[in-house]
């Protein structure tokens, strides 16, 4: 299996498929890793990209490091990952609190590397709910999902996947497939580091971040997102990304890479390639 040491000695897996055309990084949400994206990763690669998706540290095969489970850490090994691989005039993917991992690698190293950025379903700007950001959500939510996984954490995915992650809560038509994978995804990381994830993605402050992308930018979100509520996250995004585009899944939940994978494909390709 690939993967690259950093710093810490840390190992990071990461997958890279396709030889040809603009390189794609896709990164994933919380409690995933790369397989979230495998389809994407296909499909980008059979269109004539190199698709690379990487599992973020405490998550799928990369090391479950007892520190460094916080964004900036999160940043420095993509940024690791990046240098290794040489990447240049790359479009970065990322999907909930991948989103917050690809708009903070920029924060902190620059867009140099950097052709474009896609926002999925993301966790910009901030989830939590401050003084000075009302918007967002009290932290009774996320002490609730950070109770869940102390308490019983097997259980917690298993209530996300079968209720508010892919809207089935909704619908109840999401094949269980869809769901056991996110469950057995889940159940691949790290416990401390799933624990420690939930303050990165929910208290970790992007609004800096986005004001220092200067690439094209493309923001894609669902308006029945349960998770990274629209206005909280994706509406926000696009207004603070000079030049964003925004794009709204009517009915949209917060797991679209399997919701609405078929859109989701060809949106990418066509801002990829645009």
């Amino acid at each position: 299996m690939p993967h690259i040491t950093v710093e810490d000695g840390a190992h990071i897996h990461y997958k890279d498929w396709g030889s040809a055309g603009s390189p794609v990084i896709l990164s994933h949400g919380w409690p995933l890793n790369s397989d979230a994206w495998e389809a994407a990763a296909l499909f980008l690669a059979d269109h004539g990209h190199r698709a690379i998706a990487h599992d973020r540290r405490g998550h799928g095969k990369s090391s479950q490091t007892w520190d460094g489970n916080e964004m900036d850490t999160y940043a420095d090994d993509l940024a690791a990952l990046i240098e290794h691989l040489d990447l240049q005039d790359a479009t970065l993917v990322g999907h909930s609190t991948g989103g917050g991992e690809i708009v903070h690698y920029v924060g902190r190293h620059g867009s140099a590397r950097v052709a474009k950025v896609i926002l999925v379903s993301a966790v910009p700007p901030l989830m939590l709910r401050t003084p000075d950001n009302p918007g967002g959500l009290p932290i009774d939510v996320f002490d609730g999902i950070r109770s869940g996984e102390l308490a019983a954490r097997s259980q917690l995915y298993r209530d996300l996947a079968d209720g508010p992650f892919f809207g089935h809560n909704r619908s109840g038509t999401v094949p269980q497939g869809i769901r056991d994978a996110f469950w057995l995804q889940s159940m691949a990381s790290g416990h401390r580091g799933a624990f420690e994830c939930i303050a990165a993605f929910s208290a970790t402050d992007f609004r800096a971040d986005l004001a220092a992308i200067d690439v094209p930018t493309l923001v894609i979100h669902g308006d029945d997102d349960q998770i990274v509520p629209f206005a909280v996250g994706g509406q926000r995004s696009a207004a603070l990304i000079d030049g964003a585009e925004l794009s709204v899944y009517e009915g949209g939940a917060h797991g679209l890479p399997d919701t609405d994978r078929d859109r989701l494909h060809a949106d990418l390709l066509g801002f990829i390639d645009s």
